[in-house]
């Protein structure tokens, strides 16, 4: 069968759906993934085929309006919502004419696509052909996002003769059960695995020390997003519970950033590491709250303590402090000893790690991949 992907949105998003497109190659299926020009370098070094279908980068999608002006920042938790639903559609528009053009002239059997790739229903309504549609983290869809991409989407739905975006045959989610809202749609389940580049491994990467391991990362974000830069590194590498010497403390981050953090900071290991690879090393995990990191994480019970730089980020987090495996902040602005006592509360107390290695168990125990490419192919 021919299995047409649509992913992009950014590196994570990528990052979340290499697993499946892997392992519908590893099942002998022919796969094309569609993404921006952006994310093709990255999904090329992934080993997957892929296809460019639009120059449109998913900052200026994010950022700006469809004639290129410049949007005016949300400063509220639904108006973030409605800000990242109609960025991904915008750039799902784009995106449109190009992943159709492959669709027509590849002939695929089944459209895959992310959470928010929203070319991939209106291609896969276009052609007649099944839709498969998969979570990127934890569920957090909600009224306020989907309502401002479908908004978004109205010139386009309006050329399909739709006036909503078409529901998919299946819907794949990651999220561990015991998180999972009690109002999300059902789903075929499916065990979430580490789908990022990888680098040739040093051994403090997959091994630590007697000192309790803090990990500090801001994701893939913090190439286009300069509150995610140094402006979040500084205060946490300069809070004294981290420079007394006490914890060993790894950055993962990109360079040039990651140089940067080695002049200022001489005794941090900082650098681009595999997070999969340094997770189970960790005892507490800092970061910013994106979803794959969120999910590398949990699959590696990890206790975490969130510091989002958008209010967004925090909303699928709430079940997981609830569930005791996190402790999430306001924001990535906190004052430096509420931000220690937080971390010294998660090295401290034990049923973090427990309630983590919990999640951590139930993200095992869901099918893998391979299985639900199984599934798919019956669905086809």
């Amino acid at each position: 069968m021919r299995f047409l992907f649509i992913a992009g949105g950014g590196a994570a998003p990528v990052h979340a759906s290499a697993p499946l497109a892997s392992a519908a190659r590893t099942a002998g299926h022919d796969v094309i993934v569609a993404a921006p020009e952006e994310n093709i370098d990255l999904i090329n070094g992934l080993g997957l085929p892929a296809c460019g279908v639009t120059q449109l980068g998913m900052a200026d999608a994010i950022l700006k309006d469809r004639e290129g002006n410049w949007l005016a920042m949300p400063t509220s938790e639904d108006t973030e919502m409605d800000f990242a639903g109609r960025g991904f559609a915008r750039l799902s528009a784009a995106s449109l004419q190009g992943t159709q053009e492959l669709a027509e002239r590849w002939k695929p059997d089944v459209v895959i696509g992310g959470e928010y790739n929203l070319a991939a229903p209106l291609v896969a309504h276009r052609f007649g052909l099944p839709l498969v549609r998969h979570t990127w983290a934890i569920y957090d869809r909600t009224d306020v996002d989907w309502l401002g991409a479908t908004d978004e989407l109205r010139p386009e739905l309006a050329q399909l003769g739709l006036d909503a975006i078409p529901d998919a045959n299946m819907f794949v989610d990651i999220t561990p059960p015991s998180v999972r809202p009690d109002y999300a749609e059902p789903a075929q389940p499916m065990r979430w695995t580490a789908g990022n580049p990888q680098i040739p491994l040093q051994p403090w990467m997959y091994a630590k020390g007697d000192r309790p391991r803090v990990l500090i990362t801001s994701g893939s974000r913090s190439v286009f997003i300069p509150a995610l830069g140094m402006d979040f590194f500084r205060p946490l590498l300069d809070n004294p519970l981290l420079g007394k010497g006490d914890v060993e403390v790894v950055v993962a981050t990109s360079e040039p950033l990651a140089s940067q953090i080695r002049a200022e900071y001489p005794d941090v290991k900082a650098g681009f590491v595999p997070l999969d690879v340094i997770a189970p090393t960790t005892d507490v995990a800092v970061h910013h709250g994106g979803g794959v990191t969120v999910m590398t994480l949990l699959s590696a019970g990890v206790p975490q303590l969130v510091l989002p730089e958008i209010q967004y980020s925090a909303i699928p987090m709430r079940a997981v402090d609830e569930y005791g495996a996190s402790v999430t902040m306001a924001s990535h602005h906190e004052p430096p000893e509420d931000v220690a006592a937080e971390i010294s509360k998660l090295l401290a107390e034990p049923s973090y790690r427990e309630r983590a290695r919990g999640l951590a168990d139930e993200i095992a125990a869901l099918p893998a991949p391979a299985e639900v490419i199984k599934a798919i192919e019956a669905l086809v």
